[in-house]
């Protein structure tokens, strides 16, 4: 193989780790690099290397230290730069990444936004939230291979679920956030349109990076799994993935509303109802499964009159049914036999 002719020169070396990146193996590369490092003091530029593999596998803040050694050197470095304002970003916020910015806009006296580089582009507009995202991603799409999954995303926050599988139905994922970024579309996809096929792929999608070794133990690794149980309907194994990350996704809407979701699925109600309070976005909470989710989690955490009350707030005849009857059954469960019987009686008139 090819692998076998190379040797043990700095070139070979160099290219294998190279090759390590491409394919993702970032483990890999990152240990070519360290040892070439260690015996070539003088190759500075490495350190750039070095920190791009420990921010592939999501060690931010050591990715950050490597940078800013080398940044205090080569302040103008618009590679080293701008690898550290999306270390900021993953740390922090878009704001901090903006300010990791601005030195080196500074020395060439613009702002930030007029910096000549169409990575700063892109990225100005992930740090800003999704900012004037189609205006700037799409011509950037056959630049940077990250400007089309950025704008899938912006379409799946947008709730414009057509627009992302346009986009990224032909893609064929080679790395695990292609991968993942496939499932999540398919699934809204296979959801809504109750194909199961979609969704088996999309669960083959998230299954595949959840259980590769590369991933298995990082965050977006857990999420996929999670993920993957999720649609597969096993609900304690969902919340064993959810359970081993909460700590590191406080305010996060969306693990909120899955980890609210899988309390209720397993009968853990009080956690269900802290989480499911704590989502605030519109189109979580007008969804059926929110909202049945949360009627049953405060019928069973003894608030029969709240969950009524979302009952009373549902227009949409089929699914107010749906919860009619849930209300009805786990009231009578629960001992709340005043609002099971208004519940009976509603459904003995319809």
């Amino acid at each position: 193989t090819h692998h076998e002719k190379l040797t043990p020169t700095i070139h070979d070396q160099l290219s294998l780790a190279a090759m390590h990146f491409v394919r993702g193996h970032f483990q890999e590369a990152t240990d070519i690099y360290k040892r070439v490092l260690l015996e070539n003091r003088e190759y500075d530029a490495l350190n750039v290397y070095v920190a791009m593999c420990y921010y592939r596998l999501d060690y931010f803040d050591v990715a950050s230290e490597i940078l800013q050694v080398y940044v205090q050197k080569h302040p103008s470095s618009m590679v080293a730069v701008n690898l550290k304002a999306c270390n900021a970003f993953k740390l922090y916020n878009g704001k901090a990444a903006e300010a990791e910015l601005k030195p080196l806009a500074d020395s060439q006296g613009i702002p930030v936004h007029e910096i000549e580089s169409d990575l700063v582009k892109h990225n100005l507009v992930v740090f800003r939230n999704g900012e004037n995202a189609q205006q700037m991603l799409t011509p950037l799409m056959e630049v940077i291979p990250e400007a089309r999954l950025n704008l899938v995303l912006y379409h799946i926050r947008n709730e414009e679920i057509d627009e992302a599988y346009s986009l990224i139905k032909d893609l064929e994922p080679t790395i695990p956030e292609e991968y993942i970024l496939k499932g999540v579309v398919l699934s809204h996809k296979g959801q809504a349109s109750d194909d199961r096929d979609t969704l088996k792929m999309a669960q083959q999608y998230f299954q595949l990076v959840g259980s590769s070794t590369s991933h298995c133990d990082t965050i977006p690794g857990r999420q996929a799994m999670s993920m993957c149980f999720f649609l597969l309907e096993q609900f304690e194994d969902v919340l064993i993935y959810l359970r081993s990350i909460k700590s590191y996704m406080e305010g996060d809407e969306e693990f909120n509303y899955n980890y609210g979701i899988t309390c209720c699925q397993t009968g853990n109600y009080r956690e269900a109802e802290e989480h499911l309070l704590s989502v605030n976005k519109p189109a979580y909470k007008e969804e059926y499964q929110f909202i049945s989710a949360l009627t049953r989690t405060l019928i069973h955490t003894g608030k029969p009159n709240a969950a009524w009350e979302h009952y009373l707030r549902l227009e949409a005849a089929q699914e107010s049914f749906l919860l009619l009857q849930m209300i009805a059954n786990d009231c009578y469960k629960m001992g709340h036999f005043y609002h099971a019987m208004k519940a009976f009686d509603v459904l003995e008139r319809l």
